[in-house]
């Protein structure tokens, strides 16, 4: 197994964004960001912060705004994970989240595989995940918001290697406290990090948190702008792995190696249950 040891640097940013266009906003704090913390690698902002919702928003990629963050990330020299646009392809619309390196290069956009059906009207889902490597670091995924709400998504993400999930938000309803539930639910029974990082002001009620691969709250922000800076240790993603969650148990181990065909994931698999629910609309 590889030894990984090194700390890694991140930047949450919880910031209070209007329902308009915040690029000018953005790239100040990170700017502010990196030079407060010369320490941080990387920075994550939340889930459609450039321009909050509306499909209206959309642009084909690459944007000016995309280059826009490229550019800062090349000039800072760090990782940056712009929080997610609407993204226009052909007569499709995908919630997607760019990940650019610290050359200002993009190494993926990955397209929301789960829009908030009904309520996220217009937004066709992806279907691919999207992992990435950092050198002398170790493998990180990204997934967006709803999407955490599925735990295969997460599982799949970890299926494929990685040990931090970069997890951008937008949640303005009374449901986050049950999203804080599900993102510890997640980093414990897949032994991972898990950054999510929700908006505060018009576009969200905040309450961003940093879990660790044991469950454990590394931070939980309050309902105010913050910007949450952290270190990470990957060594603890693969001691965790190794040994169990406290020593006890080795969830993906178990995962590997049991002998199951779940009925769901059957080719053309149908289930009476599901089919007695009835259309996914808004409820009356």
């Amino acid at each position: 197994m590889k030894n990984k040891s090194n700390l890694f640097g991140i930047a949450a940013l919880q910031l209070r964004l209007a329902d308009a266009d915040n690029l000018e906003l953005l790239l100040e704090r990170i700017q502010k960001t990196k030079l407060r913390y010369p320490w941080v690698k990387m920075i994550v902002l939340s889930e459609l912060a450039l321009r909050g919702v509306g499909t209206q928003h959309a642009r084909e990629l690459p944007s000016p705004e995309e280059q826009a963050f490229c550019r800062s990330a090349r000039e800072l020299g760090i990782w940056l994970v712009p929080g997610s646009m609407y993204e226009k392809c052909g007569s499709a619309v995908f919630n997607t989240t760019p990940v650019i390196n610290p050359q200002g290069e993009i190494v993926g956009r990955y397209r929301k595989i789960y829009p908030f059906l009904p309520y996220e009207k217009g937004v066709a889902g992806g279907d691919q995940f999207l992992v990435f490597d950092i050198p002398e670091v170790g493998r990180y995924g990204v997934s967006i918001c709803y999407e955490i709400w599925f735990p295969e998504t997460t599982r799949a993400l970890t299926w494929l290697g990685a040990e931090v999930i970069i997890h951008p938000t937008k949640t303005d309803t009374i449901d986050r406290r049950d999203e804080l539930a599900i993102v510890r639910a997640s980093a414990v029974t897949n032994q991972c990090f898990i950054v999510d990082v929700n908006s505060a002001g018009h576009q969200g009620v905040g309450r961003s948190i940093v879990v660790g691969p044991e469950g454990e709250v590394i931070h939980e922000a309050s309902v105010e702008e913050e910007v949450i800076p952290f270190e990470i240790d990957l060594a603890k993603v693969a001691q965790v792995r190794e040994r169990g969650m406290k020593g006890l148990g080795q969830i993906l181990k178990s995962f590997r190696d049991a002998r199951v065909h779940y009925p769901q994931y059957e080719p053309g698999a149908t289930s009476a249950a599901y089919d007695q629910l009835g259309p996914l609309k808004v409820p009356d």
